[in-house]
């Protein structure tokens, strides 16, 4: 044994071959933290001392090879200043040139995902091989940073810059084909012969038959790049890149300007320019935001395997009304192995629910994700029903029917007299109280809510709703079978609107209170989605349904009276009042048009300016602040309120809610990141300055207190 440590051994194999391989203790993946890091430069430097290496093979005791950097641990780093992210960065990049420039050939052997660091580590040696199972990538610009140990440098002298550009800036995992194809690796194997090939390519390079100096050389100089392809490349991406973006993402663009900076450098130099970029990512509000979202995803995890624990398991679901909704959860249930009853009172119900069960899963065999016999047996396991006759053996039922409180406690008390005892029931209401829907229940410790949203199969988040009667048990199955849909489930407690639905309609009242006083409802469409938004309010409105806006704003409305019950007719009911019910029947705020593809396009109707007319100020023009501040206020402090009266548990997890619930912008990373990034103290003048506008606009006690503390909703934001 060469070298022993707690992530790295190197031992002889094949007599002169030194084999480096990392296997973590206590972890299930191996990761670059600290002590990985470290061990990696005495073992670089025991193998540089052993005159008996000839070659030294790069493997992995695990499934995977390495994740990646540990985020948790070196995030800490984000909090200091550019130059200490510099030196820890020139530390670090120390240990991978040493493996670079150790004096016999180096090899790969990638046997599973190579991520972030772990791809960066491979990128050190001389040759590359991986399983056909295997996944490559660098995926740092979904944190908001980018390459950092040398990615930036190394990928596009292997592959080029035009495809280097790509891997990095799209973050993507990179299957073995395409790697083999772009040059990343040199040779695909399958996994029981990847190690065997390995040995053989490293004794091919030992005995000069590859000839690896060449290949470090090409790493380690200047790029292959004449001056006006070097700016056709870059400038061309820089440009496809601001495009995609909209400049809200800074990592790419940055990633592409540092490699057009040190495309002319050799290796020392080059890593330098890379390590300042990096730094400058590293403190941006936009890295802090998505490298949040990353740690709120860890939290949601973890809590959700908390609930295994205690959830029974779920074999068989069942659905109450089909239709797009229903259908929709059927297919997303069969698609993800649980089979469903999907029942329905009528044929033509049920045929609705087949027909979207059908149709989404057509899109995945026409997109090559989905075989056809696979989506014979997802079918197969979607049974229609007009009949409770199969509901005995149903472990979890999902109700949903019309959005109708005394239409959803009929349907219920009647499920209940048809499942079995131990059967949990949800319903999917979107705004209805779960203790209202309980009330004449005999069985209220096996009911809540499972609010999906709409479309179910392209949106994540799954709310359960625990009712005040609620088991623990049944939030817990409930969680557990969200987590079998492929969803993300949050879990929060009981009232009007839940989570998402009750922070999203201050925003919409914020939006309706700017058009009466004169605002055009375009241009705060365009602000709200330069902010981030995929769409603004008035888009989002026609999209969910102004009917469905409606029906929902009245309930928020008598539960809310002190803040959301408006004194004036807004023109969302202008519109429910003329029958412009948004994209349903292709006319609300806009009028919508099929688009080449069949799809809807907006267009904008000078009818709807006229029908808002008797209910709106003389029009006037609002600054881009005034619009965002009028809008995301009353959002935010209703996300404190939420916080406050335990609706949900953690600012993570309400940021998570409205990243996957309402499309939140991710570089934003959320109300609570947002209210953080701004600073308390700065958003509490800011409310006081609009308070004029009543109690939406009126932060709570906690938040002045807060404010006053100089606290955060996030420790990490406090720490900067």
């Amino acid at each position: 044994m060469i070298y022993e440590g707690k992530a790295i051994t190197v031992s002889m194999i094949e007599g002169d071959i030194a084999e480096l391989k990392f296997d973590l203790q206590g972890e299930s993946v191996n990761k670059f933290n600290r002590a990985a890091l470290q061990e990696l430069e005495q073992a670089t430097a025991a193998i540089a001392a052993n005159e008996a290496v000839k070659g030294v093979l790069v493997t992995s005791a695990k499934d995977s090879f390495i994740v990646g950097a540990d985020i948790t641990e070196f995030g800490s780093y984000f909090a200091g200043s550019e130059d200490a992210i510099i030196e820890w960065l020139g530390y670090a990049n120390a240990i991978f040139s040493a493996v670079e420039d150790l004096p016999v050939p180096t090899l790969s052997a990638i046997n599973g995902i190579a991520l972030g660091g772990g791809m960066e580590m491979v990128l050190s040696t001389d040759i590359r091989v991986m399983a056909d199972s295997a996944k490559i990538g660098l995926p740092e610009v979904k944190l908001g940073i980018m390459p950092g140990f040398g990615g930036t440098v190394r990928l596009p002298r292997v592959i080029g810059a035009d495809n280097a550009i790509e891997w990095i800036c799209m973050g993507n995992e990179q299957k073995a084909d395409k790697a083999l194809a772009d040059g990343a690796v040199d040779a695909v194997f399958p996994l029981e012969t990847l190690r065997d090939n390995a040995i053989a390519m490293l004794k091919s390079a030992i005995s000069g038959e590859i000839n690896w100096q060449q290949r470090r050389a090409e790493k380690t100089g200047k790029m292959q790049l004449n001056s006006m392809e070097a700016m056709m490349v870059f400038e061309t991406a820089k440009g496809f890149v601001m495009g995609q973006t909209k400049g809200h993402y800074p990592a790419p663009i940055m990633a592409i300007k540092t490699i057009q900076k040190h495309c002319s450098m050799t290796r020392d130099k080059a890593l330098e320019t890379e390590s300042k970029g990096f730094a400058t990512l590293a403190k941006s509000t936009e890295s802090q935001a998505l490298i949040g979202l990353f740690l709120n995803d860890q939290l949601l995890k973890k809590k959700a395997k908390e609930y295994d624990k205690q959830a029974k398991p779920t074999k068989k679901a069942a659905v109450l009304g089909a239709g797009i909704m229903g259908g929709g959860i059927a297919y997303q249930s069969a698609y993800k192995g649980t089979p469903i009853l999907m029942k329905d009172i009528n044929e033509a119900g049920i045929e609705l629910g087949l027909s979207e069960a059908n149709k989404l899963l057509s899109k995945r065999v026409e997109k090559g994700k989905m075989t056809p016999m696979k989506m014979g047996e997802a079918l197969n396991r979607i049974r229609p029903t007009l009949s409770y006759g199969d509901f005995g053996d149903v472990d979890v039922v999902v109700e949903a029917v019309v959005e109708n409180p005394k239409v959803k406690k009929a349907v219920l008390a009647d499920l209940e007299n048809q499942v079995s005892e131990d059967t949990i029931v949800t319903s999917n209401t979107s705004t209805i109280s779960i203790d209202l829907l309980a009330a004449d229940l005999k069985r209220p410790e096996n009911f809540l809510g499972m609010h999906f949203f709409n479309p179910v199969h392209m949106m994540p988040l799954v709310e359960v709703i625990r009712g005040s009667k609620t088991s623990d048990e049944a939030v817990a199955t409930v969680v557990a079978y969200a987590k079998q849909m492929g969803k993300t489930p949050i879990v929060v407690n009981d009232c009007p609107g839940f989570l998402v639905n009750r922070v999203l309609f201050p925003y919409f009242a914020g939006f309706a209170a700017l058009v009466r006083d004169g605002a055009d409802f375009q241009q705060i469409d365009k602000v709200m989605e330069k902010f981030g938004f995929p769409m603004g309010p008035a888009y989002l409105l026609d999209v969910v349904g102004i009917d469905t806006g409606v029906h929902a704003n009245e309930v928020m409305a008598e539960g809310f009276p002190d803040r959301m019950k408006a004194d004036y007719k807004t023109s969302m009911e202008v519109m429910f009042e003329n029958e412009r019910y948004g994209q349903k029947n292709n006319k609300g705020f806009y009028k919508y048009e099929k688009d080449r593809k069949g799809k809807p396009k907006k267009v904008a109707d000078e009818v709807a300016y006229e029908l808002i007319k008797p209910v709106v100020a003389e029009a006037k023009d609002y600054d881009a602040d005034e619009i965002v501040a009028r809008c995301m206020i009353p959002m935010c402090i209703e996300i404190a309120r939420c916080l406050e009266e335990n609706i949900v548990a953690t600012p993570a997890e309400a940021d998570m809610g409205l990243i996957f619930g309402i499309g939140f912008p991710p570089f934003r990373g959320g109300a609570c990141r947002y209210m953080d990034t701004v600073g308390l103290a700065a958003f509490v003048a800011l409310c006081d300055q609009y308070a004029h506008l009543g109690k939406l606009y009126q932060p709570t006690e906690r938040m002045r207190e807060m404010a006053a503390k100089g606290e955060s909703y996030f420790p990490q934001a406090a720490a900067e």
